[in-house]
């Protein structure tokens, strides 16, 4: 099967790959086995199977799926999402310095503040939607790394990749974007110039609220930094396990036509509510009132991502009183999935990242648009 000539949903369709040649399953088997038998010669029985960390099937085709989706030279699983930043953070030696997009997911944030705290790594925290001023800030502390998250969660904020790219190699470091909420069908971040790509696969492109895990790919599979992400996954092991690949590749399989019904969503959601007498404020790319959003035209294709974030007229305790009264749109955390999630993202973070008290971030899944929007109507209240 020619698999470079094919359309991406088509790719995914198949999972990557045909039909099992010696099987002709056209499901991929799971492997559950940790280690692989030798010969009466002391060789392998497959050169390929030696043990379980690398050496999974599942996880092969996993990640030349995701190498070919995101124009990788090569791809790695994780066991999650913070697993696969904490593998890119730890390629960032001890004494240097990283830069970090303010505003991001709040785990990111926090663990790297303890990492580089208890390993002598001077962590810099600046606002990349400022490109020029990011820049800027990239020539004056000459960082290792620099992490960037477009768009942003919760903000939806949407940061210059190219710019970031070409400020990160001149000062001879590593840039390296998580683009979980876009997924690889709305965005290239390495055909933009970055070194690095991560999501986690925990969100879209499992899509079923089901299975943890992580992925980083690379431009340069030759690189020292994925030289040491490849290594770190073997030697610390953070793997993950084979029925969470057989589940995360079961994902991947719709995740076209998922993202095609969530960004229709998203972006009737963002339109309807933008107006409505009860929102101060809806942050969404794909509004032409986002100040990011020619940026995000410019970078992203299919659609401008499943989160939307609203903040509502009356602070904290409107913002609570409006979640309290969702009954389709189901309160928890974590977003990607096929249903729609809210979560009042103050609770979790508090003012240690400056999230708006009146914040609702909204995961958009798969229902009938006219579903939703009659549960957040009746839930923000009519006039």
């Amino acid at each position: 099967m020619a698999e470079k000539s094919l359309h991406p949903d088509t790719l995914l369709a198949h999972a990557g790959g045909g039909v099992d040649p010696s099987t002709g399953a056209v499901v991929p088997a799971i492997l559950p086995s940790t280690t692989f038998v030798r010969d009466r010669n002391y060789k392998l029985t497959s050169p390929a199977h030696l043990y379980s960390r690398d050496d999974n099937d599942l996880f092969r085709q996993i990640e030349a799926l995701v190498a070919d989706l995101e124009g990788a030279a090569d791809s790695r699983l994780f066991a999650s999402g913070m697993a696969a930043v904490a593998a890119v953070v730890r390629s960032a030696k001890p004494g240097g310095s990283i830069l970090v997009q303010s505003g991001i997911y709040w785990g990111t944030t926090a663990w790297l503040r303890k990492h580089c705290a208890r390993n002598g790594i001077a962590l810099v925290e600046a606002d990349a939607t400022e490109i020029e001023q990011f820049c800027e800030t990239i020539r004056e502390t000459g960082p290792a790394l620099v992490l960037i998250e477009v768009p942003s969660n919760p903000g939806l904020a949407i940061a210059d990749i190219a710019k970031a790219a070409e400020a990160t190699h001149k000062a001879d470091g590593v840039l390296a974007v998580d683009a979980t909420a876009a997924t690889p069908l709305l965005m290239k971040p390495l055909a933009l110039g970055a070194d690095l790509v991560l999501h986690s696969t925990t969100k879209a492109l499992n899509g079923h609220s089901d299975a943890l895990g992580g992925i980083v790919s690379t431009s340069d599979a030759n690189s020292d930094a994925w030289t040491f992400i490849r290594e770190e996954r073997h030697d610390a092991g953070a793997v993950m396990g084979p029925f969470e690949a057989y589940l995360l590749l079961r994902g991947l399989r719709t995740l076209g036509i998922r993202m095609e019904r969530m960004c229709t969503n998203a972006q009737a959601i963002a339109e309807r509510f933008s107006t409505h007498h009860r929102v101060e404020r809806v942050l969404y790319p794909g509004l032409e009132t986002h100040p990011g959003h020619e940026l995000a035209k410019a970078q992203m294709s299919g659609g401008y991502g499943y989160l939307v974030s609203i903040l509502v007229e009356g602070g904290a305790e409107a913002a609570l009183e409006v979640a309290g009264r969702l009954n389709l749109i189901k309160r928890a955390t974590s977003l990607g999935g096929v249903e729609s999630l809210v979560e009042h993202r103050y609770t979790i973070e508090g003012d240690a990242t400056g999230v708006a008290k009146n914040l609702l971030r909204f995961s958009i899944g798969i229902e009938r648009v006219e579903d939703l929007v009659a549960d957040l109507e009746q839930a923000l209240g009519r006039k």
